[in-house]
């Protein structure tokens, strides 16, 4: 098995993710016999059911926030990778407020099901590790009131992106620079402005330091949707001339056909 990104769901703030206008189930990366699921929102179980996805097949599970709409289902993930807790497998990769409560939040993962786990690694105490044959380079990001982390994941034959929400800042293009596919989170068209989150106009300066051969968004918010995300998307690919698609529930990507190489041998055969 080469790769392949499946969205569990595409939703990313209260209005749509509570009137399940788009669902929340997070992503599914595969890279050979690697299986990880990034940010288990509410509804994971069901859309992993949907999709035909095993999550007793999951390798590890990335977090990259304290927050409902990345952690609120990774304790039933963690239940179904380990039928329970019958045995222990598994890593958990995420920032400390996920696992240890703070003055401001409680974690979201259980102790029982911590326990379940092979292994836990808090993003606080290291910036690049590895699981089997796949470097993952953690990123700190800006985001209120946890910690939040995007991910670098560098496999074999192409490296993948992820930047969840988070405040905008310069340096964000260049730490994700070098991949084929950058997902971002992207809950506000153009002009449209939260706090700890990004839009449109966030995302274009990403991608055009980024340079990645396909940007994805997701994570929408419901001003978004409203603004049409297909439309967002075509806008933003004329601005940047790199190729941006809008995600949509369900929706599933080869991330081997975008690396640089198979380009460049597809340009050869012309």
């Amino acid at each position: 098995m080469g790769g392949r990104i499946l969205f569990l769901g595409t939703g990313g703030d209260a209005f749509v993710v509570g009137k399940q206008y788009r669902s929340s189930g997070g992503i599914i990366f595969i890279s050979d016999k690697n299986q990880f699921h990034l940010d288990p929102g509410p509804g994971s179980l069901v859309m992993a059911k949907m999709m035909g996805i095993n999550l007793r097949e999951n390798t590890a599970l990335f977090v990259s926030k304290n927050d409902l709409f990345k952690a609120n289902d990774i304790n039933a993930v963690i239940s179904a990778m380990t039928h329970n807790g019958l045995d222990k497998r598994g890593v958990l990769v995420c920032p400390p407020s996920v696992v240890s409560k703070t003055s401001q939040v409680s974690p979201f993962l259980n102790e029982f099901y911590k326990n379940c786990l092979e292994k836990v690694m808090v993003t606080d105490n290291t910036n690049k590790i590895a699981i089997n044959d796949i470097e993952i380079e953690i990123i700190k990001l800006v985001g209120r009131p946890t910690e939040t982390s995007g991910f670098k994941f560098i496999t074999p034959k192409f490296t993948l992106g992820y930047i969840p929400d988070t405040e905008y800042s310069n340096e964000l293009g260049e730490k994700f620079a070098d991949t084929d596919i950058l997902i971002l989170s992207i809950q506000n068209p153009k002009n449209v402005k939260n706090e700890d989150s990004l839009n449109c106009d966030d995302a274009e300066k990403i991608i055009k330091k980024a340079t990645p051969q396909l940007a994805i968004l997701t994570g929408f918010g419901i001003k978004m949707l409203q603004a049409e995300t297909l439309y967002e998307a075509r806008e933003m690919q004329k601005n940047t001339g790199i190729q941006i698609i809008a995600a949509k529930d369900g929706m599933t990507i080869n991330p081997v056909s975008f690396t640089t190489a198979v380009r460049q041998k597809k340009l050869q055969s012309y």
